[in-house]
Order: C-alpha cells, then structure tokens, then sequence
C-alpha cells in the first residue's frame, strides 16, 4: 500500500485523520449494503452475484484503508493484534461462561446513569479505568 500510494503522489493526502475518516465512510457504504435486508445469515444465501462482489470492493477498501492508516501511524498492526489477542485470552478465559443473552444489555441501560453518559466522569466526559460502563 505504502508503494502504491508514493508512485500516485497520494502520501500528502494520507495523514492519519484522512485515512481514518475514509475507512469510516466505507464502513458505512458496508453498512448501507446490509441496511435493508435484515439478519443475515452465513455465506449471504441467496444474494446476487453482483451484490457479493459488491460487498467483497468494500471489505477491500475497508481492509486497504485499515493497512494503510498504521503504517501511517508507525504502528506494527500485527504486532498490535497478536498483543489484543493476548490481552483478550486473559480477559476471556476457555470455559469462562459469558452472558450472552440480550437482558445483559438491558440491564445495563436501565443503570444509574446520571450525566455524561455511560462511563463517562461527570466532570469532564472521559471514561476512566474502573467507571461502570
């Protein structure tokens, strides 16, 4: 991507902030694809071979964009990957029962929440380590 990018001359328009608000717009050209059709289920049964190819651009750009920006960033996507997953192994554990039904929620959104939102200090809107979410 780097080097394609350099050989258009693209490097002055691919500052962090514009590589993420046009991966943003694709993730919602993806959305509009899905918008009407209701659940999905797997392997997109009958759908159109024009609408799987279609869908199959935006994931390339959504994916395009996301190379793009750490590289921008100076960030080793793979190596922040592999570290999340790692992070998120010791968070979810094998064998650890999760809740999973949707009165999870609910009960979420029915909590005290005075203010600034869920998680959020009142003070200032920032969401700080231990703030109930």
């Amino acid at each position: 991507m780097a080097d394609f990018a350099k050989e258009r001359d693209w490097d002055q328009f691919h500052s962090p902030r514009n590589l993420l608000l046009a991966m943003v717009g694709e993730v919602g050209e993806l959305s509009e694809i899905f918008q009407w059709k209701g659940e999905v289920p797997r392997g997109l049964p009958g759908w159109e071979a024009r609408e799987t190819e279609h869908l199959g651009e935006g994931l390339a750009d959504v994916l395009l964009y996301l190379v793009r920006l750490p590289d921008m960033c100076g960030v080793d996507l793979g190596k922040a990957a592999l570290r999340k997953i790692g992070l998120d192994a010791i968070k979810h554990p094998i064998g650890k029962r999760h809740d999973t039904s949707s009165k999870k929620f609910a009960r979420r959104s029915g909590d005290d929440d005075v203010g600034g939102g869920a998680g959020r200090d009142d003070k200032d809107g920032v969401a700080r380590e231990g703030d109930k979410l």
